[in-house]
């Protein structure tokens, strides 16, 4: 587990570090989750257009008991396994390119990313549950995930592992709430057949 954990480190390290200050400001936008509102708008308009208001009122309900899931885990690990960010960790935080000044207020520990875990199980949601253009909201779902989940090691406020750990179990909750929601509408379907 050592040799994992430094190797975690040295990755990051390197990714942390490919980072200029051209592109901060950037990162810093895609790291901010308010940020990603238009997108939800779209998703939601979409979701709309597929299922009518009785149907999408109940993806919203969905989705927020998918991210309060999500974040209530992430809490758990992140102080049940007590793993320090990069700032706070003696064996990196003088080597990091730290964009913003904001870790330390983030709390100390960051195993595992709740950015992460949110975005890709916001985006594997909506790629099971909508059937408009369904290669291209993919597309852009994971894409957009990616880019946050990145910007979360660019920024220096987790590691590699804390990242793909979230992402692991964005998907994995995303899926599972994807496919109870369709197993639920299926119910609701067949109540309305005669």
């Amino acid at each position: 587990m050592e040799t994992i954990l430094q190797l975690d480190k040295e990755l990051f390290l390197f990714l942390n570090s490919l980072g200029n200050s051209n592109w901060d400001e950037f990162w810093v936008f895609v790291t901010n989750k308010l940020h990603s509102i238009p997108l939800y708008l779209v998703l939601l308009v979409l979701t709309y257009k597929q299922y009518g208001i009785r149907k999408t009122l109940f993806v919203l309900l969905a989705v927020a008991f998918m991210i309060l899931c999500v974040d209530q885990l992430a809490n758990l690990f992140k102080y049940g396994i007590k793993r320090l960010r990069p700032c706070f960790d003696s064996d990196v935080n003088l080597s990091m390119r730290q964009v913003l000044d904001s870790c330390v207020h983030r709390g100390q520990f960051g195993y595992f990313s709740a950015h992460a875990a949110n975005s890709f199980a916001v985006a594997t949601f909506f790629s099971f549950i909508l059937s408009t253009n369904k290669v291209t909201i993919v597309s852009l779902l994971i894409i957009w995930a990616g880019l946050v989940a990145y910007s979360r090691i660019y920024i220096g406020v987790h590691f590699p592992l804390d990242v793909f750990t979230g992402i692991f179990i964005g998907v994995l909750f995303g899926w599972m709430y994807a496919k109870l929601l369709r197993l639920f509408f299926a119910k609701l379907n067949a109540k309305k057949q005669p």
